[in-house]
């Protein structure tokens, strides 16, 4: 790829987070045809934490303590998460 390339990607418009969030939101719904779900929050929380946690921890190249710097929460936090969901 070429340098000017690079920088045409790097420069172009991304589309903010809370979209990609909010249509994922919106298919899990239509994805329910008409059922009830009582635990949606903890469903999307997990489904949310879960690849943010492996994902920033990979680009931390494992580094616990970075990892929560970046996330904006202690390590003590990141650290029971990661255990309570088997990523430790």
């Amino acid at each position: 790829m070429s340098d000017r390339t690079d920088n045409t990607a790097r420069n172009a418009p991304r589309t903010p987070l809370r979209d990609h969030v909010a249509n994922s939101v919106r298919r899990y719904l239509r994805d329910l045809n008409g059922s009830d779900s009582a635990d949606l929050y903890d469903v999307a929380l997990r489904e949310f934490e879960i690849p943010l946690f492996v994902e920033v921890m990979n680009h931390c190249d494992g580094n616990q303590s970075r990892a929560a710097t970046m996330l904006g929460i202690h390590r003590a936090t990141l650290r029971k998460k990661l255990k309570d969901y088997g990523l430790s």
